[in-house]
């Protein structure tokens, strides 16, 4: 039996649940009074970096894809505005801002390599492999 594609198998998935994981982990270290603040709105955005990539990826169609990456970008940017303000209001040091942000920018860049190449897909007519292609 062959094992079923999915989105786990893209780089730019692996890298968003990395900065996920880490961010749910910063998470835990905010005052309780953050709770429905700044924790929360951070965890929504750091979720939905991932969430799109797999539901573009479950589409099955390189111009959704193509959208569905495109928001998990505007995701990625709302992240990191929360990292700011996380390191403005003394919640996250720099340190584990600069940590935070590299694994950001690592997400970015090859998510935008990704929509690149979807986009190219896209314009040459190359059909996006399905979960019953092997």
């Amino acid at each position: 039996m062959s094992e079923l594609k999915t989105f786990e198998t893209l780089e730019c998935y692996k890298l968003a649940r990395v900065l996920r994981n880490e961010i749910s982990k910063f998470c835990k270290t905010l005052p309780k009074d953050e709770t429905y603040r700044l924790k929360d709105q951070i965890v929504r955005s750091s979720r939905s970096v991932s969430a799109n990539i797999a539901e573009g990826y479950g589409r099955h169609h390189h111009q959704e894809n193509l959208q569905f990456c495109r928001m998990a970008r505007g995701s990625l940017s709302e992240t990191l505005d929360h990292l700011i303000v996380a390191v403005d209001d003394e919640y996250l040091s720099d340190s584990e801002y600069r940590k935070l942000r590299v694994n950001l920018e690592e997400t970015w860049k090859v998510l935008n390599g990704y929509i690149a190449y979807l986009k190219k897909c896209s314009v040459s007519g190359v059909s996006q492999p399905t979960n019953n292609d092997h």
